[in-house]
């Protein structure tokens, strides 16, 4: 059975283990029918577009009908 023949330092330990606790910023574009930024690939939340065609509707268009 595999036994650590020295105590690790918490330095040590603490490098081996920062590489899981990288972080880094969401990719935004601009929509390009309302330019709010969202996620590339995704329908945009503030207009309900994707590919330049309406995909999801409006609440606020949907109760007026």
């Amino acid at each position: 059975m595999a036994v650590p023949k020295r105590k690790v330092s918490k330095a040590r330990r603490n490098t081996r283990n920062s590489a899981n606790f990288k972080v880094s910023a969401p990719t935004l574009v601009e929509c390009p029918s309302c330019h709010e930024l969202k996620a590339p690939h995704k329908v945009c939340k503030n207009c309900g577009t994707y590919n330049g065609k309406k995909i999801v509707e409006d609440k606020k268009e949907k109760k007026a009908e």
